[in-house]
């Protein structure tokens, strides 16, 4: 008799964080361990928290930090190590799976790498760093790419993590589908409407061409006190392939513009595999003939 394969289920909350103006490293581990509860209550596995949401705490120190770029990015380095604790606290406490936003990481000195940290429901670490930079991160503030883009594994099935602007780029997200990525996580900041779109569209897209989730989590509110976050706008989203058995626009969760708060989808895992064999179109079997010169 013909048996109807398990399907994996996956609650996925993606945030769009409210940037504060914290006082003390207590202010950011309460308002953190506020939010994961929500996601806990809810049943979420799967956490993505947005780009440089960390720099919040550079709010922590005197106004000639927070007035510059360059001091702010060696300032938070004292934070980093509580920072990688309270995150690998609330994946072992909430058995979850988190993409904790991004945090600018020196990797020697004055050399800064914008790294998303990932953390296991056992509490191990992973990392992945941006790999694709936009003008502000490579001509004001000086921070590098790295070098090695990964794909993850979880109980429920691999995921990838493309940083803001990497999701604009269809060949950078592709290698992490051919990798075998589920769902893509994208932290995001982004300080206009002209560049929320960009990000927007880019993850859009890149479901549609995969035939996967993309999970967008974007920081939010104003911080006039940062040079480096002072502006940001975004909604949080889950997008889909755009195909039968989907919504026929391709989202499954959307918050309002710069709308604080959690986004939740649950999501069917098997029917990645289903719509990439018996989808009406065929976005991600037929990207290798994407080969032919223009001729004139």
């Amino acid at each position: 008799m013909h048996r109807k394969s398990a399907t994996r289920p996956l609650t996925v909350a993606t945030l769009a964080y409210p940037v504060g103006e914290p006082r003390a490293w207590a202010d950011f581990e309460s308002k953190v361990r506020a939010l994961a509860r929500e996601a806990h209550v809810r049943g979420a596995k799967f956490w993505v928290l947005p780009e440089y949401f960390s720099m919040e705490l550079a709010a922590l120190f005197d106004d000639p930090v927070r007035a510059s770029l360059s001091r702010q990015l060696e300032a938070v380095q004292g934070l980093l190590p509580e920072f990688r604790k309270l995150f690998a606290d609330l994946a072992r406490t909430h058995e979850a799976t988190i993409v904790a936003g991004t945090f600018p990481v020196a990797v020697r000195p004055g050399e800064f790498r914008n790294r998303s940290y990932v953390y296991h429901p056992d509490g191990s670490e992973d990392f992945q760093d941006k790999l694709l930079m936009t003008r502000f991160e490579n001509e004001l503030w000086k921070v590098s790419p790295g070098d090695a883009l990964r794909v993850f594994r979880a109980e429920w099935g691999a995921f990838g993590v493309s940083v803001c602007y990497e999701s604009e780029f269809p060949l950078h997200v592709r290698r992490q589908a051919e990798a075998g990525a589920l769902v893509l996580a994208v932290p995001s900041c982004t300080d206009s409407r002209a560049g929320d779109n960009r990000v927007r569209i880019g993850c859009r897209a890149r479901a549609m061409e995969n035939q996967f989730f993309v999970a967008r989590s974007p920081l939010v509110g104003r911080a006039a006190w940062s040079p480096a976050i002072d502006e940001n706008t975004g909604a949080a989203s889950v997008y889909t392939p755009v195909d039968r058995k989907f919504p026929d626009d391709g989202v499954a969760a959307s918050g309002g513009d710069e709308a604080p708060g959690w986004v939740f989808a649950d999501l069917d895992l098997d029917r990645v595999e289903w719509i990439r064999q018996r989808g009406m179109v065929f976005n991600y079997a037929d990207w290798p003939r994407q080969t032919r010169e223009v001729t004139n």
